[in-house]
């Protein structure tokens, strides 16, 4: 019995519009859209008012105003939700022995061994009714043996509830849902099951685990074990990054050249800043771009390790030539440094000397003490709003999700 994995996965409902909420009453009871306030924004995160008219997140904010004319729509506060989510975070921490924080607003939580000397449902009660009390925000939680079926539960139990699934009755539990709740089935696959018929998850328990291989290859045989109750992974506390990456989105399809090359210089220069503030050295730099017709390239090159900018620069720059065409409308640019290793710049002989090491570091000085724009290139000044997180404090990104400027 005390051996039964007890896994809480914890969803802050509504997060967005929840913490605008108890910024402005007035916003109670009402449809608010949080996203991109443009035509090219989307839906961040809605109110449940909003969801009843059919508008969900990551829906283009412009078919959301014609869903709900009269919903309030707010471009949100990326500094302040960090700021409710951290509060969260520092209850969470001081109560459990084991979290695993996936985004600004979902956490796991292992509880395993904890029933031999307080009920994991009691606790995971107690934490949820001190979240409530000490920040304001309506949090939902599922309980259960692993990670899939407490996500799952949570989902049930919302807005603001919890939900235990006991131990033995996970597939009874999973066997009416549609097969959409299973947490890595997205649109595409939800269209290809439901074209083979197969719309509940109990059509899935009871088919053979060869079958879902056949037909979906390695994804059926997780969608299968899914749909069983059956997931063995673990709450980890930290995940090393294994790359880090930067987009943007224009409002308005551009063949602005200056525009481009400055956008494109101060993402890169801001992503080069954070490989030396984590330690850590890029050997793959990605370029990434997509025009007005959505046809997208991307463009890669191998590189000796390196976080210097008079190194990285130029590829990003280079792989920008090669793939940019002229005559065509861009919609998006995005940059990513991948294969990372711990490990500070490796001096070059031949071609570093003392006087650009030195530079690097009074600008990161700088860049510490006054913030990540405090010191950069006259080129990249056309980047406006560059992010300025730390993508190596194990945090996830506390900038609202398909946010567009």
């Amino acid at each position: 019995m005390f051996n039964t994995r007890n896994i809480v996965h914890m969803d802050l409902d509504t997060f967005f519009v929840s913490c605008e909420r108890l910024l402005d009453s007035r916003l109670e009871g009402k449809p608010v859209l949080i996203g991109g306030t443009s035509d090219r924004g989307v839906v961040a995160s809605c109110s449940y008012e909003a969801r009843s008219f059919g508008i969900h997140s990551a829906m283009p904010m412009r078919l959301a105003k014609q869903l709900c004319p009269e919903a309030i729509v707010l471009r949100g506060n990326s500094g302040i939700y960090s700021k409710f989510s951290n509060s969260v975070t520092d209850i969470i921490k001081e109560s459990v022995p084991l979290y695993e924080k996936t985004s600004v607003d979902e956490f796991y939580i292992d509880l395993t061994g904890m029933d031999k000397f307080f009920g994991c449902h009691k606790l995971a009660s107690e934490i949820r009714k001190r979240i409530i009390k000490e920040t304001g925000l309506p949090i939902s939680f599922g309980l259960s043996i692993n990670k899939t079926v407490s996500k799952i539960a949570t989902g049930e139990a919302k807005p603001n509830n919890q939900i235990q699934v006991v131990h033995g009755h996970e597939k009874p539990f999973l066997s009416p849902l549609s097969v959409s709740k299973i947490p890595m089935v997205g649109k595409v696959t939800y269209r290809q099951l439901c074209d083979l018929g197969i719309k509940r998850i109990r059509t899935i328990q009871e088919m053979p685990v060869e079958m879902m291989t056949k037909v979906f290859g390695k994804n059926g045989q997780l969608i299968w074990k899914k749909a069983n109750g059956i997931d063995n992974s673990p709450v980890v506390q930290y995940n090393e990054r294994k790359s880090i990456s930067t987009e943007r989105t224009f409002d308005r399809d551009t063949t602005d050249v200056k525009k481009l090359e400055s956008i494109i210089i101060g993402m890169a220069e801001n992503l080069i800043y954070q490989l030396r503030r984590g330690n850590k050295l890029t050997a793959c730099v990605t370029f990434k771009i997509r025009y007005s017709d959505f046809q997208t390239y991307t463009q890669q090159r191998r590189i000796p390790y390196s976080s210097a900018d008079h190194k990285i620069m130029p590829v990003v720059m280079e792989l920008y030539k090669n793939l940019y065409q002229r005559r065509l409308l861009v919609r998006l640019v995005g940059v990513r440094f991948s294969h990372l290793v711990e490990g500070g710049q490796q001096i070059d002989l031949f071609e570093d000397n003392e006087k650009i090491i030195n530079l690097y570091q009074a600008m990161d000085r700088m860049r510490e003490r006054y913030g990540d724009r405090a010191v950069i290139k006259a080129a990249g000044m056309g980047a406006k709003s560059i992010s300025r997180w730390n993508p190596f404090t194990g945090e996830p990104p506390p900038l609202l999700a398909n946010r567009r400027r």
